[in-house]
């Protein structure tokens, strides 16, 4: 069975701080803890904290090599743990765009999780830290921990029952094997329900087979005028987005006449953009699910894009540059996109061959979009969404998919 998880162990340290620095790097096996790869390079004058996000994008990359799918990165440095998870400012200018680099490589794996160890956990990396030290202070590497066999930190019944060190997985070692059998995994994705796996055909389906999703993103608030994250606060419709709103509803009912149902986020600028599009399909109940609400935003929400930008440059670095990593205190677009596919699938299952109104937000909607279009992360950043904009999806029995339109305004009053 092919390997779909490793643990990395990083470290990183200077002498001096700045001083000649260093770092190590460790990947394992999590089942036997085999080591599949090591890292380590002496990086010239540096501080700690720059070593050990360096020793971590070393792990990363050493574990993108080798094809794996999750990733448990385990540091001694309590500040790289905090800020790669989102809850620390990152307020020096110079471990910003490390931070941003480590964040676009854990955009790579499908699930990567950061746990801090004390040191006594961390002696492989750390040894390999230390030697790579020497070598940027031009001493000579030490002898008690060589990088190709480091012994790894033993629990206290394996030192009492004599365990001898593991061995560096060596070129065809069974981890090894397994590892470039999961790099070869990941170069191909089996058939599954992933839109990208599905079947090509240029010849078009019949249209009354196929669940069709309209696509609602709520009108406007004041927080769209002042441009402001809008996530989970419960922002009221503005006088203009009323105004979209009802547009909205005629454009709709002109649309789909027959609506098997209107699913809305729950929040109030969603609620009341479903209900006057019930109305005007002759009032057709409306349901909320919680699944549809807004990407929660932490401490930025209510906040301006420019206030975000200067009070937490290098947290919205790697928030922009990797849909695994949250605002401070909020939540990724991974995490959105896991809700909204599930309450997509649910709605598919629920109403085979029917019409649903499914209002929302503009994260939700252009990540269903996005998977809609087997399109990359880069389009969640060039696609606009209009406040009360309209788009169309079809999903049939099979996994097909077709996208009618994106971001239909046409209705829309002018300003």
């Amino acid at each position: 069975m092919a390997v779909r998880a490793v643990v990395i162990e990083a470290d990183g340290g200077s002498r001096g701080n700045p001083g000649p620095a260093g770092y190590g790097a460790v990947v394992r096996d999590p089942a036997s803890g085999e080591v599949l790869a090591e890292r380590s390079e002496a990086i010239g004058t540096a501080t700690n904290n720059v070593a050990e996000y360096r020793g971590l994008i070393a792990g990363l990359e050493a574990a993108a090599e080798l094809g794996a799918a999750e990733v448990d990165a385990r540091l001694d440095s309590k500040l790289v743990v905090e800020q790669m998870c989102g809850r620390w400012q990152i307020k020096h200018p110079g471990l910003r765009p490390l931070a941003a680099q480590a964040a676009a490589l854990v955009g790579r794996f499908a699930a990567v999780r950061f746990q801090w160890i004390p040191r006594e956990r961390n002696r492989h990396a750390d040894a390999l830290a230390n030697a790579a030290m020497d070598a940027a202070a031009g001493k000579q590497a030490r002898t008690a921990a060589p990088a190709a066999i480091v012994e790894p930190a033993r629990t206290a019944a394996s030192a009492a029952i004599g365990e001898p060190p593991r061995e560096v997985a060596a070129p065809d070692s069974p981890a090894r094997a397994r590892a470039r059998e999961a790099a070869a995994r990941a170069a191909t994705r089996g058939a599954g329900s992933d839109p990208a796996t599905i079947p090509a055909s240029w010849e078009p389906q019949p249209s009354d087979t196929a669940t069709r999703l309209i696509l609602v993103r709520h009108g406007e608030t004041e927080f769209t005028e002042q441009r402001r994250y809008s996530g989970r606060g419960d922002v009221p419709l503005s006088a203009r987005g009323r105004a979209q709103v009802r547009a909205t509803a005629a454009r709709v009912a002109a649309l789909a006449p027959s609506v098997a149902a209107v699913v809305s986020s729950p929040l109030s600028r969603c609620t009341a953009t479903a209900e006057a599009i019930a109305g005007a399909l002759g009032d057709v109940p409306v349901r909320t699910a919680g699944d549809l609400i807004e990407c929660d935003f932490g401490a930025w929400e209510g906040r301006t894009f420019a206030e975000v930008r200067a009070g937490w440059p290098g947290e919205l670095d790697a928030w922009l540059a990797s849909t695994r990593v949250a605002p401070p205190d909020g939540e990724s677009f991974t995490e959105v996109a896991a809700r909204t596919t599930r309450v997509t699938d649910a709605l598919i299952e629920a109403y085979p061959g029917e019409t649903v109104v499914v209002v929302s937000h503009v994260s939700p909607i252009k990540l269903v979009l996005r998977d809609a279009l087997s399109a990359d992360d880069a389009f969640l950043h060039r696609l606009y969404l209009d406040a009360a904009g309209i788009s169309v999806l079809d999903r049939w029995p099979d996994g097909g998919l077709a996208v009618r339109s994106i971001n239909d305004t046409a209705h829309l009053p002018t300003p």
